[in-house]
C-alpha cells in the first residue's frame, strides 16, 4: 500500500433514488497530483465526503494512505489534510492565531507548534498579513490560509474540493501557483476536484473523469490526448472575405473533416482521418485565391478529450448515447 495513497472499492452513495457515486473503483499513486474533473454535479463533492468521513457510502469502502476511512476514522483523519469547496474562519481571529488554534487541535506541542505554523504562512505567502484579522481577508487570501490548515499536521495525502474555481483571475494564478509548489513538498499526494480544465493542465499528472457519479476514464495528460483526441491542422490565411469564406465552406464539406473552426484568419480543421488530411489539405488550400501565411498540424485540446470522454461532442453537439 505505500505506493498508494487512496484507493477506493466499490465506492456508492445514495440519496434516495439519486446515485451520486456509483461503484468507484480508483487508485491515487502516492507522490501524485490528481486532478479529479467533471462537470458540475457529476459527483465530485460526494466522492470527497466519503473519502473524508463526512459521509457514509451506502456501500463500497476506502483508504487513505493504508487506513480504512469508516473502520479507522481517527487514524485515517489525522493522515489527510481537507479544503472544502469555501472554507469558512473565525473572522476575529488573525491568520497566525487560526493555525496555531488548529494545530493544537491536532495535540501539536507547542514547542513544535510555533515554527511549524511560520513554515505554513511562509509557504503560502501570508507571512506578512499574520498579524491581520482573517475576516478581512480576500477570498483568494483565506483560499491560501485554509491550505496552510490543511498541511497543519503534515499530512501525507491533501485533499482540495475546487481550489481555485470561484476566484478572481489573480487568486486563481496564487492558489494554483501554491499547489504546483506543493508537488514536490514533502512527497505529498494531492487529490484535486475540479470542472475547470485549464486548472488541470497546468497542475495535474493524472486525471479521472466523473461524470453522474460514475468513473469514465482515468489517464495522464497525455494518454487521455492520445486516446480521445484529433488531429488539428490550422491554417492561416490571408485575402478577400469571400475568398476566406469559401474556403472555409470547402473545408467543411470534406467527409474527413469532423469541423472545421474559424478566428478571423485563421481556420482549424478537426479530422477524423489523418492520412488522407495530411494527403488532401494543402492541395484543397493551395487551389483557393486564399494565400496560405502558415501551416500546422497538431492534436486537439485536452478540453477535446474531456467532452468526448463524457460523450458531448466539442462545439455543443452529442455523440450518440451521451447526455
Amino acid at each position: 500500500m505505500s505506493d498508494v495513497a487512496i484507493r477506493c472499492e466499490g465506492l456508492t452513495r445514495r440519496f434516495g433514488k439519486v446515485v451520486a457515486v456509483d461503484n468507484l473503483n480508483l487508485e491515487v499513486k502516492s507522490g501524485s497530483v490528481f486532478g479529479f474533473l467533471g462537470p458540475n454535479g457529476a459527483g465530485k463533492t460526494t466522492t470527497i465526503k466519503l473519502l473524508t468521513g463526512l459521509l457514509r457510502p451506502t456501500s463500497g469502502r476506502a483508504w487513505i494512505a493504508g487506513q480504512e476511512v469508516q473502520v479507522e476514522r481517527v487514524q485515517a483523519r489525522a493522515l489527510f489534510g481537507y479544503l472544502p469547496e469555501d472554507p469558512v474562519f473565525y473572522g476575529w481571529m488573525t491568520a497566525r492565531e487560526l493555525l496555531t488554534y488548529a494545530g493544537r487541535l491536532f495535540g501539536i506541542p507547542d514547542r513544535a507548534l510555533k515554527p511549524r505554523v511560520e513554515e505554513l504562512l511562509d509557504l503560502v505567502g501570508l507571512k506578512a498579513v499574520a498579524g491581520r484579522k482573517v475576516g478581512g481577508f480576500s477570498r483568494g487570501m483565506r483560499q491560501r490560509l485554509g491550505l496552510a490548515q490543511a498541511l497543519v499536521n503534515a499530512p501525507p495525502v491533501l485533499i482540495l474540493d475546487e481550489p481555485a474555481s470561484a476566484l478572481d483571475p489573480i487568486g486563481r494564478h496564487e492558489v494554483l501557483a501554491l499547489i504546483r509548489r506543493l508537488r514536490v513538498h514533502d512527497g505529498i499526494t494531492i487529490f484535486m476536484s475540479t470542472h475547470i480544465l485549464a486548472d488541470v493542465e497546468r497542475t495535474c499528472d493524472t486525471v479521472a473523469i466523473i461524470d453522474r457519479g460514475r468513473l469514465l476514464a482515468v489517464a495522464d495528460q497525455e494518454e487521455l490526448r492520445r486516446r480521445y483526441a484529433v488531429p488539428v491542422f490550422t491554417a492561416v490565411v490571408a485575402g478577400e472575405e469571400p475568398d476566406i469564406r469559401a474556403l472555409h465552406a470547402r473545408l467543411e464539406s470534406l467527409p474527413w473533416a469532423d469541423r472545421v473552426e474559424r478566428a478571423n484568419d485563421c481556420l482549424r480543421v478537426f479530422a477524423t482521418d489523418e492520412e488522407t488530411a495530411r494527403r488532401q489539405l494543402p492541395a484543397i488550400i493551395a487551389s483557393s485565391p486564399a494565400i496560405l501565411l502558415r501551416y500546422e498540424v497538431g492534436m486537439s485540446s485536452l478540453e477535446d478529450a474531456f467532452l468526448r470522454v463524457l460523450g458531448r461532442e466539442p462545439g455543443g453537439r452529442h455523440a450518440s448515447g451521451g447526455a
